[in-house]
C-alpha cells in the first residue's frame, strides 16, 4: 500500500469526538541543522534546491552537499555576531537565500523571525520590536513595495536592530566585502531538538499579532508527517509557490523536502503560466496552492497545450474548496486534491485528507489527524469532549505544539491548557472515523484567498483616524477569494469620509490584502444582550440591501 493511502490504524469507530494519537511513525529527536548535515552525506549529489525566477526561468541550484556547505558557512558567520537564541528577521519573497538563511540560523542556534513581504512601516516595526530582532535580512522591493526604504526608515529609529543586510547581495550576506570584520567562527553552539528555531506572528481573537515560538523537533517532524501522508518520496520534485514567511513555505515545503530527500523548487512569485511551464518541463510531482491559484492554473493549463503532467499529489488549505474545483483538478491532472488544516501554533498541520479518501471526505472534510497527534472537539466553555458530530472547538496535543507565544505568558496560558491541549479557536465537528469538519470560527478570522486576516488588527488601525468612532471588520462571501474584508463603521458626529479617503488612510498602515474591499456606514449596530456587535447580522443586513455602501 502506498504511503498516502489510509492504513488500517486509521480505520476507527470513535464513540466521542476524541481521536487518540496513532503512533505509526517515529518522532525523530533531531534538529533541523543535524538533518541537513545527514542529507549532505546520504544524498549529497542529489539536487536539493532549485530557483524559479520571477519570469519563470530556472536560476541557481544546489545539491544537498552544496547547500549544507553554504548554510554551514553562513551559520559560522552568524555565530560570530550573535549568541545562541538571538532573534534575526527575514523580510523577503521566495528567494533561495531565504532557505539558506533558514537553515543557517538553525545550525547557529538562532531564532528566525519571519515577516510578510507585503507589510508596511507600522507592521514591520511591530514585528521587529516584539521579537527584539537584532538583524534584518531584507529585499530591495517586491511587487511595488519599497521594502529596503521602509526597512531603513524603521531600523534607523531602532537601535536594537544592529545590522540590515541586502538578502540578494551574496558578498554582503557572507561578509565577503567587509574587510574581514565579520570573519566566521569555528565554534558553533550546541543545539537541541526543543530549542526555539522560528517565531511566526499570528493573531488571536483580540489584540495585535502574537509571536508563536516554534521548535526544531516540532517543525521538522510535522513536515515529515505531512509529506509522508502526501506520498512524497526520495528524488521527487516539490514546487513551492506558497510564501516562505508562513509555515507552509518554511515548514511543509522546505523541511518536508529535507525530511524526504526531495528537490525543492522555490518559486519567487506565483504566475499561472510560469507554474504550468515549470510543472511540465521539470516533471513536478507534488505541490501546495490555495484555491484561487488553482482556478488560474486550470484556465492556463486548458489553453496552453501542455503535455501530460507528472503530478502525483497536490494539497490545499486555509479555506473550503468547492467540490467542482476538486473534480476539475482530478480530471485535468489525474490526482485528488488533499485538504490540509492547521495553524501556525501547531507547526502547522493538524489534519490532512488521504489521496484515496471518498469524494465526500475529500471535499467536505479536513481529513484525519496526522500521526502522533491527539485531536479532540471540546466545549469552549467547559473544555469537555463533545459527542460525535457536535460542534465545539478544535483542539490538538502533540510534539507539534509551539513552545509559547514570545514573551506573552497570558496568551500562552489562554491557548494551551493544563493538559497541554492547544485550543485553535476554530469550531468544528468530528465523525466516528476521526474526520474533522469546520463549522465556524471562534476567532472571527477572515480567510481571503487562503491567507488569514484578523479583524482586530484592522479595526485598531482604523480607529486611529479621528473622524471614525466605531468599527467592525467582517468577512464577506466572495466567489473568487472565498472571503473579502468588509468594514462597517460609524463616523464622529458631522464627519464623513469617502471609500477612497478611507483606503488611502489604511494603506499607510497595513498591507493590500487586509484593506477592506467594501465600506459600509452604520447608523445603529445590531447588538447582543451583552452589548457586543452581532457580525452575522451585519452580513445579513448588507445582503438584504439595507445598508449604505460608501463610494
Amino acid at each position: 500500500m502506498d504511503s498516502n493511502k489510509r492504513s488500517k490504524e486509521f480505520h476507527c469507530d470513535l464513540k466521542e469526538a476524541y481521536f487518540p494519537a496513532v503512533k505509526t511513525e517515529e518522532i525523530l529527536n533531531t534538529t533541523i541543522g543535524e538533518e541537513l548535515r545527514k542529507a549532505s552525506i546520504d544524498s549529497g549529489s542529489m539536487m536539493a534546491l532549485v530557483q524559479v525566477q520571477d519570469d519563470g526561468s530556472l536560476g541557481r541550484s544546489w545539491t544537498y552537499e552544496e547547500l549544507y556547505k553554504d548554510c554551514l558557512e553562513l551559520a559560522k558567520r552568524m555565530s560570530s555576531r550573535h549568541k545562541k537564541g538571538t532573534r534575526v528577521a527575514v523580510w523577503a519573497p521566495n528567494y533561495p537565500e531565504w532557505v539558506i538563511i533558514e537553515f543557517a540560523a538553525s545550525i547557529a542556534g538562532l531564532v528566525l523571525v519571519t515577516v510578510n513581504p507585503s507589510f508596511q512601516e507600522d507592521e514591520l516595526k511591530y514585528v521587529l520590536e516584539k521579537s527584539q530582532s537584532e538583524e534584518l535580512y531584507v529585499a530591495k522591493s517586491f511587487r511595488g513595495n519599497p521594502m529596503w526604504d521602509i526597512a531603513k526608515k524603521v531600523t534607523e529609529k531602532m537601535p536594537s536592530v544592529k545590522r540590515m543586510v541586502d538578502i540578494q547581495d551574496w558578498d554582503e550576506l557572507f561578509g565577503l566585502n567587509d574587510g574581514g570584520s565579520l570573519s566566521p567562527t569555528n565554534s558553533l553552539p550546541e543545539v537541541i531538538p526543543r530549542d526555539p528555531v522560528q517565531i511566526q506572528f499570528t493573531s488571536g481573537t483580540t489584540g495585535f499579532p502574537k509571536g508563536a515560538k516554534l521548535h526544531h523537533m516540532g517543525l521538522f517532524n510535522n513536515a515529515k508527517s505531512f509529506q509522508t501522508r502526501m506520498g512524497l518520496e526520495k528524488g521527487d520534485h516539490w514546487l513551492n509557490c506558497m510564501p516562505m514567511f508562513h509555515t507552509s513555505g518554511a515548514g511543509m515545503a522546505t523541511l518536508g523536502c529535507l525530511a524526504m530527500r526531495a528537490t525543492h523548487y522555490i518559486m519567487e512569485r506565483f504566475d499561472a503560466k510560469n507554474w504550468c511551464e515549470v510543472v511540465e518541463k521539470e516533471k513536478i510531482n507534488f505541490l501546495t496552492a490555495v484555491p484561487t491559484m488553482f482556478v488560474e492554473i486550470l484556465e492556463e493549463w486548458k489553453k496552453g497545450n501542455y503535455q501530460e503532467s507528472k503530478i502525483k499529489g497536490m494539497t490545499s488549505g486555509g479555506t473550503s474548496v468547492p467540490p467542482t474545483l476538486v473534480k476539475e483538478l482530478h480530471q485535468t491532472f489525474g490526482v485528488w486534491l488533499q485538504i490540509v488544516y492547521g495553524q501556525t501554533e501547531s507547526s502547522p498541520v493538524i489534519t490532512l485528507a488521504w489521496a484515496d479518501d471518498t469524494l465526500e471526505n475529500l471535499t467536505n472534510s479536513l481529513g484525519q489527524p496526522l500521526p502522533n497527534l491527539d485531536v479532540s472537539i471540546r466545549d469552549p466553555q467547559t473544555n469537555k469532549v463533545m459527542g460525535l458530530n457536535e460542534v465545539g472547538e478544535i483542539c490538538n496535543r502533540g510534539d507539534n505544539t509551539m513552545l509559547e507565544y514570545h514573551q506573552n505568558p497570558d496568551a500562552t496560558s489562554e491557548t494551551i491548557d493544563d493538559e497541554q491541549w492547544l485550543h485553535t479557536g476554530d469550531l468544528g465537528t468530528m465523525d466516528s472515523e476521526g474526520y474533522v469538519r469546520i463549522a465556524g470560527r471562534v476567532k472571527e478570522m477572515i480567510i481571503r484567498g487562503g491567507e488569514n486576516i484578523y479583524p482586530k488588527e484592522i479595526e485598531n488601525s482604523l480607529l486611529e483616524h479621528g473622524d471614525i468612532s466605531e468599527v467592525a471588520i467582517v468577512g464577506l462571501p466572495d466567489e473568487k477569494f472565498g472571503e473579502i474584508v468588509g468594514c462597517f463603521l460609524k463616523f464622529e458626529k458631522g464627519q464623513k469620509l469617502t471609500s477612497r479617503e478611507l483606503k488611502s488612510f489604511i494603506r499607510e498602515k497595513i498591507s493590500p490584502q487586509k484593506t477592506p474591499a467594501i465600506w459600509i456606514e452604520i447608523d445603529e449596530w445590531p447588538l447582543t444582550g451583552s452589548g457586543k456587535i452581532k457580525k452575522y447580522a451585519l452580513r445579513e443586513q448588507l445582503s438584504d440591501g439595507l445598508l449604505n455602501v460608501l463610494t
